[in-house]
């Protein structure tokens, strides 16, 4: 089911977002792990996509700089947040999804691009 919408202007992408991590969500677009916070929440908001097969959404999140924006638009509301780094971790390293005090969010993908072997994560901070 699409909840709203991704934007990262760096990546010139604007593309529905759906809920689940499911491979049938990931395949429509970026999806967001249930039970997650949702985008302007306290929390960390974490979305999975694919680089590589279904659209590319994520092909080039390995671009992103720190001060990035990535905008989010659930129920009518915008959220905006910048990226603050990103990482290369293994296939379980399930923790990128763990949630936290603030308004955190995580983006993530496999890596290298047409490979499962480790993902790309980047971590935002909510704008202010």
């Amino acid at each position: 089911m699409q909840i709203g919408t991704i934007e990262i202007p760096r990546m010139g992408l604007s593309t529905p977002m759906f809920e689940g991590v499911t491979l049938n969500n990931i395949d429509r677009g970026p999806s967001h792990w249930p039970g997650t916070a949702m985008p302007g929440q306290p929390g960390n908001v974490v979305v999975a996509g694919h680089r590589s097969t279904q659209g590319e959404p994520f092909r080039h999140i390995d671009d992103l700089v720190t001060g990035d924006e990535v905008i989010f638009d659930v129920g009518g509301a915008r959220t905006t947040y910048r990226v603050r780094g990103h990482m290369i971790v293994g296939p379980d390293d399930t923790w990128i999804a763990r949630q936290t005090p603030a308004r955190t969010a995580t983006l993530y993908s496999c890596h290298p691009p047409g490979k499962a072997e480790k993902r790309f994560v980047v971590r935002l901070a909510l704008a202010v």
